[in-house]
Formats: structure tokens, sequence, C-alpha cells
């Protein structure tokens, strides 16, 4: 949690930490190691690289909590329909059957490719591969719920629906997908950073920590270091967020609570 708080602090102040502007091109400069100028060098083009890593996280953050955000409530919504309605659940779980049956990285690649590269393209890409898992796991906790007696009561007591399904029934889900939605987080971070590796992800013009390592592969041999450290936050970053979805699911679990005592 410290090293995830620490990463997000110095991303969102970024724009006031970068030393330079990282779209700021200088051929003079090009391929320079550390100095007290450059700290960690500049790029292929002349761009000071901690600037561009600072700013690239920013983007990277968004796209990852943004896609998050984004398929948990999309995805809570539909799970919630399936999962008390019996003759909408065969339908929705069929279409959700068959987005899972797509490799998640190809459809990624296909729906950027017909919106273009943005960052709104990249999040929307992100999170249809996610929402059917997103889904599933709320539809399971929703069947088992809606036999509870409670359920039963508020509906025999004439409680409308909506009622029953955000008041009754949303909060049973909120725990599994607090962990869900950390798992997002890190896997949208690490599809967008190969998205950009691929030349199918943001605009090259925006920074990210993918964009970075793709535009320094070519010079991996001269320059390791334009690689290695937007891929060296990139890896404790999710590493970071891993952790802590581990740390919220054996907190959230019920079940493992029990097995500890």
């Amino acid at each position: 949690a410290l090293v995830l708080i620490l990463i997000m602090a110095v991303t969102l102040l970024s724009p006031w930490l970068a030393p330079y502007d990282p779209l700021h091109m200088n051929s003079l400069n090009r391929l320079k190691g550390p100095s007290p100028e450059h700290l960690l060098g500049t790029d292929a083009y002349g761009r000071d690289l901690l600037s561009r890593v600072l700013i690239g996280g920013r983007v990277s953050l968004l796209i990852g909590i943004g896609a998050a955000v984004v398929s948990v409530l999309i995805g809570m919504l539909i799970g919630l329909v399936s999962g008390f309605f019996r003759t909408a659940d065969a339908i929705i779980m069929r279409f959700m059957d068959s987005l899972m049956a797509i490799p998640s990285i190809l459809l990624a690649i296909a729906l950027v490719a017909l919106n273009g590269p943005s960052i709104g393209s990249v999040i929307m890409a992100i999170t249809i591969p996610e929402v059917p898992r997103v889904v599933r796991l709320v539809r399971s906790v929703v069947l088992t719920a809606r036999e509870e007696p409670y359920v039963e009561a508020a509906y025999a007591l004439g409680s409308s629906l909506p009622k029953i399904l955000f008041r009754h029934l949303m909060p049973n889900t909120m725990a599994p997908l607090i962990v869900q939605g950390t798992y997002i987080v890190a896997s949208a971070i690490l599809t967008e950073a190969l998205l950009s590796f691929l030349g199918a992800g943001v605009s090259t013009e925006v920074p990210t920590w993918g964009n970075i390592m793709a535009e320094g592969r070519q010079f991996f041999r001269i320059k390791p270091s334009i690689v290695l450290w937007p891929g060296l936050l990139l890896t404790l970053c999710v590493l970071s967020i891993n952790l802590l979805g581990d740390a919220a699911r054996d907190t959230l679990d019920p079940r493992l609570k029990k097995r500890e005592g």
C-alpha cells in the first residue's frame, strides 16, 4: 500500500514534479546518460526521460483505474439483473460466454483499430473483455443471496424490484467486487502497456509506460535504461496492486477468517 501510494502521489503530481516538457525534443541531447540536467538521461529524440516516465505513469494509472471503475459498474448492473431474473439469465450469460470466448488481447486490438488510438478507446477496449468476468462474479453472489429469508421477506412485503436489487442484494457483492476491481486495475495497466508495445494503444504523442518502452526497445542495446525505468515502475505498481488485492481478499472473505479461527 505504501509503495502504491507513493507511485500514485508522484504520478499525480507529475505536472509539477517533471523538470521538463515530456514532448520537448532536442536533437543535441539524443540518448544522453544521467546528468544533473537530466537525472535519468534522455531518449532517442532528446526528451527528458524522467519527465516522460512521471507523466506516462499518470496516463497508465488513469487508464487502469478508469477501466476498472467502468467495468465494475457495468458488470455489477448486468450481474444483478442476470442473477435475479431467471428469464434474462440465459440470454445474458450466453452473450457473456460469447465475449469470453474471444481472446481479450485480440478483441482489444480490434476495438482500438476501429475507434482509433486514444485514451478513451483503450479504456473501452480493456473494459469490454473484463465485463463478463465481473458479471459472472456478481451473478454467482446474487444467485445465492436471492434465496435468503430477508430477500423473500422484502419481496413478500411488497418492496420494489430496484429496492430489492440495490438495497438487499447489491451490498453482498461489494466485498468480492473490491477484490476483483484491484485485479482489473493491475490487468488493465499491463494490457495498456502491451497494446502500446504492439503499436495498438494510445497515440505515441501521449507518453505512457508502454509507449516509452515501445519507443526504447530498438535502442535497448545502446541504452537499456529507456526500457528499464518505465518497466521497473510498471512492475512495482502492478505487484503492489496485486498484493493489496490479496490482502483485501483475506480481510473481506469470511470463509478465510473461519479457517484462520
